[in-house]
């Protein structure tokens, strides 16, 4: 049974973690039936769907995030340390951001930032990032008129969180040794 939070196996992690994301969905006004299905939760990525980097290749993360997000194998590496840690949302967030650039419609750009600021940037939302104040806030007025650089400032400050907490800790993990052997 899952009892005192410092305390709590991973399984009860797990299953809080699900039911937050379970909850923040129901909480949204659903734009259809559709929307009111919770799918299953999906597996972590395999990184072994791309080419494995060499250990060379591989050793110069540890000081680009940058060199580590453009590698494919790298990518779903740190997705599924992530993942592990409960920390995705960032990761998330960033692949959101890069698809979103991609993106040439107007219309369908309106369409996927309001997706991205409802799942990512809103208070309190299913996958909420740790932004400051003024970042939310000059997000919130791109919003009006969506561009290429809606979110630039939010992906900024994001990406600066990753390299500076979440890839320290990728570089210490089993994950990322395993990689340079």
């Amino acid at each position: 049974m899952c009892k005192g939070l410092a305390a709590l196996p991973h399984t009860c992690l797990e299953r809080a973690k699900e039911i937050k994301s379970k909850l923040g969905t129901l909480l949204q006004k659903p734009e259809s039936a559709i929307d009111l299905i919770i799918p299953y939760p999906e597996k972590p990525e395999k990184p072994t769907k791309a080419q494995k980097p060499s250990p060379e290749e591989a050793w110069q993360w540890r000081n680009s995030l940058e060199k580590l997000l453009q590698n494919p194998y790298g990518l779903a590496s740190f997705r599924n340390f992530l993942l592990s840690e409960f920390s995705e949302e960032n990761i998330e967030f960033w692949i959101a951001c890069e698809d979103y650039k991609k993106i040439k419609l107007p219309a369908k750009m309106a369409e996927k930032a309001k997706k991205i600021y409802e799942e990512f940037i809103q208070s309190e939302a299913p996958k909420e990032v740790n932004i400051d104040h003024f970042t939310k806030s000059v997000t919130m007025k791109n919003l009006v008129e969506p561009s290429v650089g809606t979110f630039d400032l939010a992906q900024k400050r994001i990406f600066m969180l990753m390299e500076k907490d979440s890839l320290p800790r990728y570089v210490r993990s089993n994950i990322y040794q395993e990689l340079i052997k």
